[in-house]
């Protein structure tokens, strides 16, 4: 299946936002890395803003997606929050400009970081109801849901993208030490959630 013109342009801005930054892109970057004029992008995407507003979109739908699905087999407890990290571990693996650029998002700002969680919302919604009624059941420890999964997420997307701390540390940016850190974590958040 060919791609059309406005999904090679949200793929290459996805890319160029994650990797150089949404300031460090021009729509002029942009073009000569598609081969085509600036104007056909502004046909797609009346503004540059437009644009940022379509990629986080794209984004929040791929990531809301990818963790859907992993769920729909995960089973019960802590095999979902696992499912969950595996999941958005394999987006790092395949795609880390996209991890890179949910981060540049919160750097951003308003309003896109605020598109983005009206996007993720319903899906943070549904995994702190999880986290609650297994909290409730006795089968994780009580702790705050929301800030958990704010914890969760900021390490993967920091595990997954800030390759100068990951050097500070001794890690190098490899798919193996990538799937080091995504172990480290499961195992850091199995000894916080499990009694």
């Amino acid at each position: 299946m060919t791609e059309t013109t406005p999904e090679r342009i949200l793929a290459v801005a996805v890319g160029a936002f994650g990797t150089r930054g949404y300031d460090g892109t021009s729509l002029d970057d942009l073009a000569r890395e598609l081969g085509i004029r600036k104007q056909t992008i502004l046909y797609w995407f009346p503004s540059k803003e437009a644009l940022l507003d379509a990629v986080v979109d794209r984004c929040a739908d791929e990531v809301t997606g990818r963790l859907v699905r992993a769920l729909e087999g995960a089973g019960d407890g802590f095999g979902r929050v696992e499912a969950m990290v595996r999941a958005m571990f394999r987006l790092a693996a395949r795609h880390p400009s996209m991890l890179g650029f949910l981060r540049e998002v919160t750097r951003i700002g308003p309003p896109a970081s605020t598109r983005l969680l009206d996007r993720l919302q319903p899906l943070i919604e549904r995994a702190s109801v999880f986290l609650e009624a297994e909290m409730d059941a006795g089968r994780m420890r009580r702790h705050d849901p929301r800030l958990l999964l704010l914890a969760a997420y900021s390490m993967v997307t920091g595990m997954a993208t800030e390759v100068d701390v990951l050097r500070a540390f001794g890690e190098a940016p490899t798919l193996p030490s990538l799937l080091h850190r995504r172990d480290e974590l499961l195992s850091l958040l199995r000894a916080a959630l499990e009694p």
